[in-house]
């Protein structure tokens, strides 16, 4: 599929943990972060993976994504050639009725940040909302981990 539909969330209490299927370490990096597209390289886990994105919607709900596997040797070398500030996060997983929603914990310059996201098949689609989840971000810029690169959410207090 070329387009994405999701909503982010801030999370508000730590007990996605106990509901969590699965997480997984990922290390990426932006090759562009232009407002009209983004190229992002992502080692997930032993895997590498190439994404475009292209520019969101009004909402911020829906916009273009594309990606691709590729080797973890080519991830690794293209890593290399990355925009400055690497973003470091766990992702956890967590089922909840037809829907995962993948839960961002950052690390580093990001530490204290855990962004909660999941996919729709359509713009009004509705989910259950679950306790730990707070303050809807869709469209919010500053979230956009290719925006967290650039002013990491740690010094994000000196400019509030």
């Amino acid at each position: 599929m070329l387009v994405e539909i999701e909503r982010k969330f801030l999370v508000r209490s730590d007990g996605f943990r106990n509901e969590s299927k699965r997480n997984i370490r990922i290390v990426q990096g932006f090759l562009n972060t232009d407002p009209f597209r983004t190229v992002r390289v992502r080692i997930k886990g032993d895997s590498g993976f190439l994404t475009v994105k292209g520019m969101g919607n009004d909402q911020g709900t829906t916009r273009f994504e594309w990606e691709i596997g590729i080797p973890l040797t080519e991830a690794e070398a293209l890593l290399k050639l990355a925009e400055p500030r690497l973003i470091a996060k766990i992702l956890y997983e967590v089922p909840m009725d037809n829907h995962i929603f993948e839960i961002d914990e950052f690390l580093g310059e990001n530490k204290g940040l855990i962004i909660a996201e999941f996919e729709l098949r359509h713009e009004d689609e509705e989910c259950d909302r679950p306790y730990w989840l707070g303050q809807e971000v869709t469209g919010e810029k500053k979230y956009y981990n290719s925006q967290l690169g650039k002013l990491p959410y740690g010094s994000w207090e000196q400019f509030d």
